[in-house]
């Protein structure tokens, strides 16, 4: 689990780390960072390998597998603000967080917004159209990481959560290793550099620091990529992790444990944020089945929502592109169908 005893405060059993055994055997696993801005515009996508040839190993290497989408597969139109009828519960679970939580990770740092009219708008420039006028949005973001921050953790942890709502303010990309209980892969590979397995863990390639505890990662970050100040909702301590706790009552077990899967050669990139109900239904998938993904972190004020806008002629979250097989597509319930089609063994 997460780190256990945070601020000294008791363990409680909602939240308490659970003692886990490292791997004996050595792992093989290797993992590399592409040296790209990761801000205003396309970068190249990091890429990671395995060497394992285990046989114990439940997951399956790009080597031996050749990844295509499913037979017959159309991407679907997207339809902004619809819910799929078989999906209303699985959103209305997921959207519990932003009472819990406030809307953190809803914004993103220095937000602020303002309506105008339709003129003040250029064309072609992404904009929230409300009755006749238009949402003229912006922010204030601080510096940009060169590399991806890599974060190692898993969607049913509350002290990842915490990492995840600061990575949405700061609207930083994050290389995102996925952690599932009985993951074949990245927990051990965790134990391997840090010497414990514990989440989340956090590499900053551009520095070279890495460090587990969640605090310790929020305080890091907005220090080198924000303004210094931790966002109120993210100080409050035990507050703080217990209202995470909180907000996965909802989606209670969802994103904890490894499904079998085949791991691909690239990350997959999924365009989202912390904030948004439908990207924690995808998120919770791609954890599951211990795929690797970057995360284009697009809340309210980011400039990648013009980004993405441009990119695809619509803006809309989730948004997945799988360079893998070369899809792209809008609307988190089929992405959820194209994740496990295409990659669940």
């Amino acid at each position: 689990m997460a780190v256990a005893g945070i601020l000294n405060i008791p363990k409680l059993p909602l939240f308490s780390s659970l003692p886990l055994r490292k791997q004996s055997r050595p792992l093989s696993i290797s993992i590399k960072a592409s040296n790209s801005q990761t801000s205003t515009k396309e970068e190249e996508n990091p890429s990671f390998s395995s060497s394992s040839s285990s046989s114990s190993s439940s997951s399956t290497t790009s080597t031996a597998t050749t990844f295509a989408p499913p037979p017959n597969f159309k991407p679907p139109e997207p339809k902004p603000f619809a819910i799929r009828p078989d999906k209303t519960w699985d959103v209305v679970g997921a959207s519990l967080a932003l009472f819990f939580r406030l809307g953190t990770g809803v914004f993103v740092s220095g937000y602020s917004a303002s309506l105008v009219s339709e003129k003040e708008i250029p064309p072609g420039q992404y904009s929230l159209e409300l009755g006749g006028s238009k949402v003229k949005e912006t922010s204030k973001i601080g510096r940009r990481p060169e590399k991806p921050i890599e974060i190692y953790e898993f969607e049913g942890c509350p002290f990842c959560r915490k990492v995840r709502e600061i990575v949405a303010v700061l609207d930083i990309d994050v290389l995102f290793y996925p952690c599932p209980k009985n993951g074949p892969n990245f927990r051990p590979k965790v134990a391997q550099m840090g010497g414990k397995q514990q989440f989340p863990y956090m590499v900053d390639p551009n520095t070279g620091v890495a460090m587990y505890e969640s605090d310790d990662i929020i305080k890091y970050l907005v220090e080198k990529y924000g303004d210094g100040s931790v966002p109120f909702m993210l100080s409050l301590g035990l507050l703080t992790t217990l209202t995470a706790g909180f907000a996965m009552i909802g989606r209670m077990g969802r994103g904890n444990s490894y499904t079998p899967s085949k791991l691909p050669p690239k990350p997959l990139e999924i365009w989202s944020y912390e904030g948004s109900p439908f990207c924690k239904i995808i998120r919770e998938v791609l954890v599951e089945l211990e795929l690797p993904h970057i995360q284009r972190s697009c809340a309210r004020g980011s400039p990648k929502r013009q980004i993405l806008y441009e990119k695809a002629g619509h803006f809309q979250v989730p948004y997945l592109e799988d360079p893998n097989t070369g899809v792209q597509m809008f609307e988190s319930a089929e992405i959820v169908e194209y994740l496990r089609a295409t990659y669940a063994q």
